[in-house]
């Protein structure tokens, strides 16, 4: 099980939304590089980055934002915002981001996805955000009438390196994460499924370790982390001590 800590990047800024609301957006930091960082000193393995401003403009915004990450740490990196074209892989690829998430443009363009992942084996993981159990697109902007299973499946079988699951119903909001419904679209799925939305405290990593979980790759955590309400040293310390056990 793999812990994502979120950085949200709006106008520059590390941020958390409420409920994916641009107008409740609270800022923790406003250097991104300082920030990922501090997550791998705290023992993180990955960093999972979002360019919030470039969702709804359908374009990176966040730019130099990302580069200041990807020089401050050494953890691989998805990043996820307004990425919606092969081109526009192919540079954040080659500048040093690990995984590109594609959300939008897995539901206008399926086939966009599926040529991306013939393209870059491995380095292509999709988005699904959803409200009401219905897909959310152009930043959280628009709900469509696919389910989350449905938009899924339409990858089963592409190439997809991820897919991270986030209810916008839960996000922000330190609700707990949406275990139930998370399980459901990797029970359908063939590809590893990432819970993301809601995560709240360490409750959510000992459910995380639960059996039942293992089929999930990870999950993402953002707000509680800022706030201190999930330690990072114990929940790391949680996760080696499963991984011990497994192995």
């Amino acid at each position: 099980m793999i812990l994502f800590p979120a950085i949200d990047l709006k106008d520059g800024q590390c941020v958390r939304l409420k409920l994916g609301d641009m107008d409740q957006a609270t800022v923790f930091n406003d250097n991104p590089g300082a920030q990922a960082k501090a997550f791998e000193d705290q023992g993180f393995e990955w960093l999972h980055v979002v360019d919030l401003n470039g969702a709804f403009a359908g374009e990176s915004v966040n730019g130099a934002a990302v580069d200041a990450i990807l020089s401050a740490t050494k953890n691989p990196v998805q990043l996820g915002g307004g990425i919606r074209s092969l081109d526009h892989i192919e540079t954040w690829l080659a500048k040093g981001i690990t995984r590109v998430i594609l959300g939008t443009v897995a539901v206008r363009d399926p086939d966009l996805v599926k040529e991306a992942c013939r393209r870059f084996p491995g380095k292509i993981a999709v988005g699904i955000d959803a409200r009401g159990g219905r897909v959310a697109v152009e930043g959280w902007a628009e709900t469509s009438e696919l389910t989350a299973v449905d938009l899924a499946k339409r990858f089963e079988d592409a190439g997809v390196s991820a897919i991270i699951y986030t209810d916008i119903d839960r996000d922000g909001v330190l609700k707990g994460l949406n275990i139930p419904s998370t399980l459901e679209l990797a029970r359908s799925v063939s590809i590893p499924v990432i819970a993301s939305g809601g995560l709240a405290s360490i409750d959510d990593i000992h459910r995380l370790l639960e059996p039942d979980c293992r089929i999930l790759e990870g999950a993402i955590s953002g707000r509680a982390l800022y706030d201190g309400r999930l330690d990072p040293k114990e929940a790391m310390a949680l996760i080696a001590a499963a991984r011990s056990k497994a192995s």
